[in-house]
């Protein structure tokens, strides 16, 4: 099945042959839907923050940089915004006609009716050469301009990662998701230093292009903050890369006949993550940012939710050394595994709870020694994603799963009515430990669950192909950590995920009023 051009591939990218192998059973076995038991909501693994308490959690957090707490805001921010852009890319592939009826109703006429309220509007006015408050000539143009929006003979909008887009319009400037991520930094990720460390996971194609801002923007954000930035970056590992295959679970192969493979996904991020050494990672996506006027519930709950891990994992620290160090008297492994179940909300088998003290003992340790992640959980009001559950873990056992909708069975009645009646989602938005109670960094790689990847249908050059994604990063590659989840207010989420988006209100100058 393999030809010698093959292997030479295979070195270059530092992929196995019998992780090519597995790979290719996985597509034939297909990967089982995730049991879900019940959904996560208040009270019910899901933890929700009083005013005192707020506060008390953000005082913890804010203890734990004074006493040197080091910090780090890692970003995912791969791949090109072609996503962003999917209406206005099949408007301007459509024929006349199409066009016309296009503009008349629906995210075309939204667009073009409020172009000049988005922050590219200035640069995108200058490269037509129109004047947008004339909505008649907008109209009449609306190819033209949409076509010197997205390519590359006007602002190449369409293949340049979201990061380096001009998302927001300040009275001084119009602004980057790079640039709202230093915003964000300087307001809860700095340490006692007035160090900000922030990790972008980029394209190695597209690196050059956040380099360019963050060279041209840090000394303004710098003296803006009285901060000193640290912007590191990486890409996604060549060897986290998946083949792809044909329908019928062959290899596909390219017209020049060499293997095809695709990105894993974003759960290749958790090598990137995995090389990462600091007390506290907060992870959140590039396109989930708002102008800085609008930061002070995204300031509030991000410290809180910091607060929340340092305060859970004194906590752990604390028990694990005395489990390492003594022999634990029974009360005290009692009080410990009422700690895990009330407050990490760790299911504790039966068997377990009638064992001998050294079976609770060992029970608790392995349970305990293992990452944490806090992550923030909005109301579900209808947005896309994943979402809180109780579902079968690594081991086997019930536990916290943030799980997306493709991980479950809807065909199912019973699963379809959890889904259905479930209260919260996952807005990306998690502040992890890594480190264990020695301050050793924990191989992140051990805890993924690879039963959790999903199989996709795409194609290329006409040809239909399937592809593979890992463990996402936030989902199966994080299955086996501690989890607790805590609500944060829907203000707190406001992703892009197409361009109409950035009129929303959120997205828009302190004055402004929506325009979606």
């Amino acid at each position: 099945m393999l030809k010698e051009n093959d292997h030479k591939l295979l070195i270059t990218k530092e992929i196995s042959i019998d992780k090519v192998n597995q790979q290719l059973e996985q597509f034939k076995n297909g990967f089982p839907f995730m049991d879900i038991k019940e959904a996560a909501s208040i009270n019910n693994g899901i933890i929700s923050l009083n005013e005192e308490e707020k506060l008390m959690f953000t005082d913890k957090y804010r203890e734990g940089i004074d006493n040197g707490c080091s910090v780090i805001k890692f970003v995912p921010a791969s791949g090109a915004a072609t996503r962003m852009f999917k209406d206005l890319f099949s408007f301007i592939h459509a024929d006349t006609s199409k066009q016309e009826e296009m503009k008349k109703s629906g995210v075309i006429k939204d667009f073009l009716s409020h172009i000049k309220y988005f922050a590219f509007a200035e640069g995108l006015s200058k490269a037509c050469n129109i004047n947008f408050d004339d909505e008649k000539l907008v109209f009449e143009n609306g190819a033209f301009i949409i076509k010197k929006l997205l390519l590359a003979d006007g602002l190449n909008y369409g293949t340049f990662p979201k990061g380096v887009l001009k998302f927001h319009q300040s009275a001084l400037k119009a602004t980057t998701p790079i640039e709202e991520h230093l915003n964000e930094g300087a307001a809860y990720g700095q340490d006692n230093e007035g160090l900000v460390n922030i990790h972008f996971t980029v394209s190695g194609d597209h690196q050059s292009l956040f380099e360019e801002i963050i060279d041209q923007n840090l000394p303004l954000y710098e003296a803006k903050h009285d901060v000193k930035f640290q912007i590191t970056y990486s890409t996604q590992k060549g060897h986290t890369d998946t083949i792809a295959v044909n329908p019928d679970n062959t290899p596909f192969r390219t017209k020049e006949e060499e293997l095809l493979f695709r990105p894993g996904g974003h759960g290749a991020l958790i090598e990137n993550l995995n090389e990462l050494d600091a007390d506290i990672i907060f992870i959140k996506n590039i396109d989930n940012v708002v102008p800085e006027h609008r930061l002070k519930d995204t300031i509030q709950y991000k410290e809180a939710l910091a607060g929340v891990l340092y305060h859970y994992q004194d906590q752990v620290f604390e028990y694990l050394k005395l489990l390492n160090s003594d022999t634990v008297s029974s009360n005290k492994l009692q009080e410990i595994l009422d700690f895990m179940q009330q407050e990490l909300f760790i299911a504790v088998p039966d068997d377990i709870i009638s064992g001998s003290e050294k079976t609770k003992a060992d029970f608790v340790f392995q349970k305990l020694n293992r990452p944490i992640r806090v992550c923030g959980m909005v109301k579900n009001e209808g947005e896309p994603g994943g979402g809180p559950f109780w579902g079968i873990g690594k081991n086997g056992e019930v536990s916290l799963q943030v799980v997306e909708s493709s991980q479950i069975d809807m065909n199912q009645a019973a699963k379809k009515e959890i889904v259905n009646h479930s209260t919260h989602f996952n807005p990306v938005d998690l502040v992890c430990g890594t480190r264990n109670y020695k301050e050793e960094k924990f191989n992140l790689l051990d805890y993924v669950d690879p039963k959790t990847g999903f199989i996709s249908n795409k194609s290329l050059g006409g040809k239909e192909l399937k592809a593979l994604e890992l463990p996402g990063l936030w989902n199966g590659a994080m299955s086996d950590w501690i989890t607790l989840f805590v609500e944060v207010p829907v203000s707190t989420f406001n992703p892009v995920k197409t361009v109409n988006d950035l009129l929303r209100i959120q997205h828009q100058p302190e004055s402004a009023k929506s325009h979606s």
